[in-house]
């Protein structure tokens, strides 16, 4: 995989992830997403040969509803997925209220939300359009995905604020024991 283009076909062709999206896009929800680990994970384990999925912890499902940025709308949404397919550990957020968790200013939709993760390889996420093709959001592109680079995204990035969240992440996540090839990249300030 070295294109966009490749990245989708990759993941269009994963059944069990066309599987989650066509259950979440029977919700209706405005502007949704998969996000984060789960996709990437996918991604890691073919650029790593690995022929069997690394668990993820939850499929993280973002949207954007400002009229109705309730949490407990969230957990009602929860219950319908888990409904749906209860084997599947799902975690939907609204990303009209989580500017206020994340102690950022105020997204303006999901995707602006994703361009707001610690780094640039949890930035993307899949959702599908009207016809039922998968559609591929990835703020800072796919090249440190797919070239398994660890570095943070400008809201978190030395220098800011939030660069100690970055941080912990790393460490806490401790990703390179699952995927060796992974690389941390030191950037300062406005460094990507």
């Amino acid at each position: 995989m070295n294109t966009t283009e490749e990245v989708t076909l990759f993941l269009e062709n994963d059944d069990e992830l066309m599987r989650l999206l066509t259950t979440v896009a029977s919700l209706n929800l405005p502007d949704w997403w998969i996000c984060a680990g789960y996709v990437r994970a996918k991604i890691w384990d073919d650029v790593h040969g690995y022929p069997v999925p690394t668990p993820t912890e939850d499929v993280d499902v973002i949207y954007f509803d400002q009229s109705h940025n309730d949490e407990a709308i969230e957990k009602e949404y929860e219950a319908q997925l888990y409904a749906l397919l209860p084997n599947v550990a799902w975690s939907v957020k609204n990303q009209a209220r989580m500017h206020l968790v994340n102690q950022l200013p105020p997204y303006q939709s999901a995707t602006d939300a994703l361009a707001h993760f610690p780094e640039t390889v949890t930035a993307i996420g899949v959702s599908l359009d009207n016809s039922g093709r998968l559609k591929l959001a990835a703020p800072y592109g796919i090249d440190d995905i797919i070239g398994l680079k660890l570095r943070p995204t400008p809201a978190f990035e030395d220098g800011s604020p939030h660069h100690h969240i970055y941080q912990a992440r790393i460490q806490n996540k401790n990703w390179q024991a699952t995927w060796p090839k992974l690389q941390e990249v030191d950037v300062t300030r406005h460094g990507l």
